[in-house]
């Protein structure tokens, strides 16, 4: 199969719903499906395509299907379960999940899918829904060149970078390594920050500073605004960066590596629940760090 015509989006959710726009902007046949079916009907109404009652119905007809869900459960629940995309999938189809899932679900569907003669890639997403509705995404994936490169130019739609690190799995294991980079990049930030205000800075004009050498990152660039206003109503919610988090711990367990930073954050970030926030955005640490002074 040398080209890609029609897609099946399953999972539209603040990420799955612009990504599944570039598609249908880029011209590709959408067929799409959303557990909320009026949020699938809203994007009917706004891109064109279908909506389709089941996963499995998405996926009749389609070769390529993209997955961006919540969790393995939901993972599993679209994909093998008893409306999954692998029973309305043909031979030679495609299936990609995006959603930041266990590296062993993703050995799963691998495994799953060469029995039925499809092609797997794991490929979770970095760049949040700011960077899903620009198309700037940052796409890891894992499976196998000769299938990366027919699904690469349809991912590029919705992207900034895509990249094949490895063998299936290989994804969703470096997307392990994004979210530990990025909770002890949030803490020090949000620490930053706190440190500033309690010595009677100018926070911007601290940032301002900082930001041009060493200590610069994304977070700083994109979140200190936001953090400085205490607000997080946006963005990257708490739930879902302890979801991704247990997902880290628990593989370092298996890989016999030492995360205290990480572990240590996603207990911050269990404070940052208990007062409310899970869905806050992750820059929020900061609004721990005010509350407990």
């Amino acid at each position: 199969m040398a080209t890609i015509k029609t897609v099946a989006f399953i999972g539209l959710g603040v990420m799955g719903y612009p990504m599944a726009g570039h598609l249908a902007k880029q011209g590709l046949t959408t067929r799409v499906y959303n557990r909320t079916s009026s949020k699938a009907d809203a994007w009917v109404s706004e891109y064109g395509g279908s909506a389709h009652a089941t996963p499995r119905e998405a996926a009749e007809g389609a070769d390529l299907v993209l997955v961006c869900v919540g969790n393995d459960d939901d993972v599993r629940q679209v994909t093998t379960g008893e409306n999954g995309v692998l029973h309305g999938m043909a031979d030679g189809s495609f299936l990609v999940d995006h959603t930041t899932a266990s590296a062993d679900l993703a050995l799963e569907l691998d495994t799953a899918c060469r029995q039925q003669g499809i092609a797997f890639l794991d490929a979770p997403v970095s760049g949040g829904q700011q960077g899903a509705e620009k198309g700037a995404l940052t796409i890891m994936c894992g499976g196998q060149q000769a299938h990366f490169d027919i699904v690469e130019p349809v991912l590029d739609h919705y992207a900034r970078a895509v990249t094949l690190v490895g063998d299936a799995s290989s994804g969703q294991l470096t997307k392990m390594v994004n979210q530990i980079c990025i909770a002890g990049l949030v803490q020090g930030l949000a620490e930053g920050l706190h440190f500033a205000e309690q010595a009677g800075l100018d926070q911007q004009q601290v940032i301002d500073v900082v930001s041009k050498g060493a200590a610069g990152s994304w977070q700083m660039e994109n979140r200190h605004k936001t953090m400085i206003a205490d607000e997080y109503e946006h963005g990257f919610a708490v739930d879902w960066m302890r979801k991704d988090l247990a997902i880290c711990l628990s593989q370092a367990r298996h890989f016999d590596a030492t995360l205290p930073v990480t572990a240590l954050v996603d207990q911050f970030y269990a404070d940052v629940q208990r007062l409310g926030g899970g869905r806050w955005d992750t820059s929020s640490l900061l609004k721990r760090l005010r509350k407990v002074q």
